[in-house]
């Protein structure tokens, strides 16, 4: 999960520098070709661009820092934490519902991977078989039941 992380932001750090560094000093160049810088929409427009590549490098950046920092080692093994994937039923709807506890990089509601840092996945880590929460989520609240919690380590047995 980590690595699958880690290479998608590398990948997307290079070709940020490279767009930064080659593509838009072009551009740019190119731009200031065209005479008036006043009324040069291309200009304006690299630019633009640039500050916005370099915001995102930086970005990259410092999420690739924080993902070095996380422990593995430090994770839980008898409750949901990083890596986990939690069974849960909503209590009012009966429905069972099963998330990944993944980092924010990783995130997708649709496939069931929940950042840790959501309101879902903040409410989820910690919890054991059994345990309810009550999450506060933006179209309201909800009630779950805890059914099944599979650690990562419980993952890596397998």
């Amino acid at each position: 999960m980590l690595d699958r992380a880690r290479q998608k932001l590398e990948k997307e750090l290079q070709a940020l520098e490279r767009e930064y560094r080659h593509e838009l000093p072009k551009e740019i160049h190119r731009a200031l070709q065209m005479g008036d810088l006043r009324e040069n929409a291309e200009y304006q427009s690299a630019l633009e661009r640039q500050h916005f590549v370099k915001s995102r490098i930086t970005q990259v950046q410092e999420q690739l820092k924080n993902l070095s920092m996380i422990d593995l080692n430090s994770l839980p093994k008898d409750r949901a934490g990083l890596g986990s994937t939690v069974t849960v039923v909503d209590v009012e709807s009966r429905k069972t519902l099963i998330y990944e506890l993944t980092i924010p990089e990783e995130s997708d509601f649709g496939k069931g991977l929940i950042s840790v840092t959501s309101p879902i996945g903040k409410a989820l880590v910690g919890c054991k078989a059994g345990d309810d929460l009550t999450i506060k989520i933006p179209a309201g609240q909800r009630v779950y039941e805890v059914k099944k919690v599979v650690t990562l380590y419980d993952k890596e047995k397998r």
